[in-house]
């Protein structure tokens, strides 16, 4: 543990933000693990919802720094991709 109090105050902001940052990720994959099986369950109704969700997800994420744009672009195309290709 640091002895000086500003560093003890840094380790406690840094713990914090991992924390909510571990919470985000851990939402992000979640979502994406939910379209993955919607699609894979071939209900068209429960993908299409499960879509708007994750690029809802995938959205906010980008905005709170998870994802770099270009990333969340590619992650949004292929889910287009994805729920195109059920039809």
């Amino acid at each position: 543990m640091a002895n000086i109090k500003s560093a003890q105050k840094r380790i406690l902001i840094t713990e914090i933000r991992e924390a909510k940052n571990k919470a985000n990720r851990t939402r992000l994959r979640t979502t994406l693990k939910r379209f993955d099986a919607a699609v894979t369950s071939g209900s068209k109704e429960e993908a299409a919802g499960a879509y708007q969700l994750a690029i809802k997800t995938v959205d906010k994420a980008v905005a709170k720094g998870l994802l770099h744009k270009n990333n969340a672009a590619r992650k949004k195309s292929s889910l287009t991709k994805r729920l195109g290709g059920m039809a």
